[in-house]
């Protein structure tokens, strides 16, 4: 049976379309997913995120031990920042992608992805030595506000004041008076905050944010826009885009890869890898001909296989037919073409920039 957050009865009230994913009921959207694409574009939306798992690193050495662990570097921040980074396996693939929080050297705070909650907190465990690992992922549900208006609505629910707070920075204080982790990060592309709360506060919050942001046009939203928002922004989605056998640099998150930092999980295949180059990149690119590129279309060149679509949609914002997937190393430059088969038609398609869509 599939699990339910704490906002499930919420989702069911708001008369929510409920489908299952990771392993979680969850809402794919409430009124349609277009209108709460925009809504997150032009004012807010709110997501429940509850499902997604939380895993707290304690002691002295937290911070040297979880900086093993990950790509990036948290001794190149400050308490109350945070960073994107990969967990990565031995040969430089992705055990999971995930944020994590430096609250202090001796309290390292990660939020990993729903379908690897468990198998995240193994691989930890396996591999932090000499420090406390815990699965907090049951006490904590997670809200997250998104949109050029998301600022201004909590503001009026908070005595914290949330200009402060950088993007990739967190602080704890209460919202609508719950006590909340909140952190000026999300996966839209807009501007917003992503809350953490206790499970039996999630559903005061929930109602509390979308009383206060009537007046602005925010609307709940499902996954149906979160998933349309994060590939217009190009964001890799993990059992996606990004998995086990593909690593930061084919990926085009080289940039979450701190080399000079040194030691940490698989960076021995990474520096090979890029002194090498690679072989295949994740690319962005958008349909010249009619059609809807969809996950697992296969991508041709000459008629010959080259890959194969691992995100794709009719982009809301951006009003084209975009997808990403993984090419040959040759055929990822700015402008390259191949053909996406379409239902046994090859449609063409051509890399582009991204992310697709830019703010104006």
């Amino acid at each position: 049976m599939p699990q339910k957050t704490p906002l499930y009865d919420a989702h069911r009230k708001l008369g929510a379309k409920m489908v299952e994913f990771a392993g979680w009921q969850m809402p794919v959207q409430y009124s349609s997913v277009i209108s709460e694409h925009e809504a997150v574009r032009t004012a807010a939306g709110m997501f429940d995120v509850s499902h997604m798992g939380e895993i707290e690193i304690r002691g002295q050495g937290a911070l040297e031990v979880s900086n093993r662990l990950i790509s990036n570097d948290l001794a190149r921040i400050k308490d109350g920042q945070a960073v994107y980074a990969g967990l990565l396996n031995e040969r430089g693939g992705f055990v999971d992608d995930v944020v994590t929080y430096r609250f202090s050297p001796e309290r390292i705070f990660i939020c990993v992805n729903a379908s690897n909650r468990e198998k995240d907190f193994d691989w930890i465990r396996g591999h932090a030595k000499g420090v406390e690992v815990l699965n907090r992922s049951d006490e904590f549900a997670q809200l997250a506000v998104q949109g050029p208006r998301a600022a201004e609505i909590l503001q009026r629910l908070t005595a914290v004041d949330l200009s402060k707070i950088d993007n990739y920075h967190f602080t704890e204080g209460k919202v609508a008076n719950v006590h909340c982790i909140i952190s000026r990060t999300g996966y839209t592309g807009e501007d917003g905050f992503e809350l953490y709360c206790s499970p039996e506060q999630a559903e005061r919050l929930w109602f509390a944010i979308l009383d206060e942001g009537k007046q602005d046009g925010i609307q709940p939203a499902g996954l149906g826009a979160r998933d349309s928002l994060r590939i217009e922004m190009k964001y890799a989605l993990y059992g996606h885009d990004i998995d086990d056998a593909h690593t930061p640099l084919e990926a085009g998150l080289g940039w979450i890869v701190k080399m000079e930092k040194g030691e940490f999980v698989g960076r021995e295949v990474l520096q090979k890898q890029k002194a090498e180059g690679v072989r295949r990149r994740l690319v962005g690119f958008e349909l010249i001909g009619a059609g809807v590129p969809r996950e697992g279309y296969s991508l041709l060149k000459d008629a010959n296989p080259i890959g194969e679509v691992t995100s794709g949609t009719m982009g809301p914002s951006v009003k084209k037919p975009i997808g990403i997937g993984y090419v040959r190393a040759d055929l990822s430059m700015e402008g390259s073409t191949f053909d996406v088969d379409i239902r046994s038609r090859a449609v063409p398609a051509r890399v582009v920039k991204t992310p697709f869509w830019k703010k104006s």
